[in-house]
């Protein structure tokens, strides 16, 4: 937490203004840390520690404007502020400073290298993220980590915040539509999380899978049954040919039988005839 020294009596959030009613210039700036929020909300859709704000004023001195990133994100703090939930971020009152800020650059340079990087760094933000698609020498994504009081620029796309538990890149994907590069999280392994429309179609796919070998299971049964009852029929008919040899056998005896009684009538012994 910043050490300076406040005013006895501090505004609530409620008191404050809730935005500096400044327009954003590219739809960029609400896209992209609204993806990273939309990841978080099902990546951590457990958790209730956590905050991802976008274009929130931050405020850190009652007579001071706030300070508006486009996306900032707080931990160990409550998710929910309440039912209205949070129309600004009061660091008198929440008494934690986010981890974590985002700032696009749009076609109108907002000083994102100069002053807004040494105001967070003076209010203690251990990760500053600037992301601008329009650079052409450098990375599109700089990633500035608070060391000893000093940022100190990053280096990897994505590049793993162990204090956060997550990484940070961008890559070419498609997002409401649009196919561009965007930002993302990423496992430790460098691994992509998906975004809600990649994973609805990942469960779609996955439901589909699963209907279909429920559905080659029952055909296999099906055919299990089949050939059970052709090995039954298999089993009848061999039984109703034992059953017609046994009867012809059964025939022929009483034939020999009925043959041997009239050669006796006749005198004649047929045990003893060569």
């Amino acid at each position: 937490m910043l050490e300076y020294n406040l005013p006895r009596y501090l505004p609530s959030a409620e008191e404050l203004p809730d935005s500096d009613e400044m327009p954003v210039d590219n739809e960029l700036q609400e896209l992209i840390p609204g993806l990273l929020k939309a990841i978080l909300l099902i990546l951590w859709a457990e958790r209730m520690d956590w905050l991802f704000a976008i274009d929130m004023g931050i405020y850190y001195h009652p007579d001071k404007p706030a300070i508006v990133p486009d996306g900032f994100l707080s931990l160990g703090v409550e998710r929910f502020y309440d039912e209205e939930l949070r129309p600004s971020y009061v660091l008198w009152d929440e008494n934690v400073v986010p981890i974590f800020v985002l700032e696009v650059v749009s076609q109108n340079y907002r000083k994102e290298y100069t002053t807004k990087l040494a105001e967070y760094e003076a209010l203690g933000v251990l990760y500053y993220v600037i992301y601008s698609s329009r650079r052409r020498r450098k990375p599109h994504l700089e990633v500035h980590k608070l060391v000893n009081g000093k940022y100190e620029l990053q280096e990897g796309n994505p590049l793993w915040l162990p204090e956060i538990g997550l990484g940070i890149g961008c890559e070419r994907g498609n997002y409401c539509g649009v196919t561009r590069e965007w930002m993302y999280w990423y496992d430790e392994q460098g691994q992509r999380y998906l975004t809600p429309a990649e994973q609805i179609k990942q469960e779609t796919l996955r439901a589909q899978q699963e209907t279909l070998r429920a559905q080659q299971e029952t055909l296999r049964a099906q055919q299990e049954t089949l050939r059970a009852q052709e090995e039954a029929q298999r089993a009848q008919q061999e039984t109703l040919r034992a059953q017609q040899e046994a009867q012809r056998a059964e025939v022929a005896e009483q034939r020999v039988q009925q043959l041997t009684e009239q050669l006796r009538a006749l005198g004649i012994d047929p045990d003893n005839q060569g």
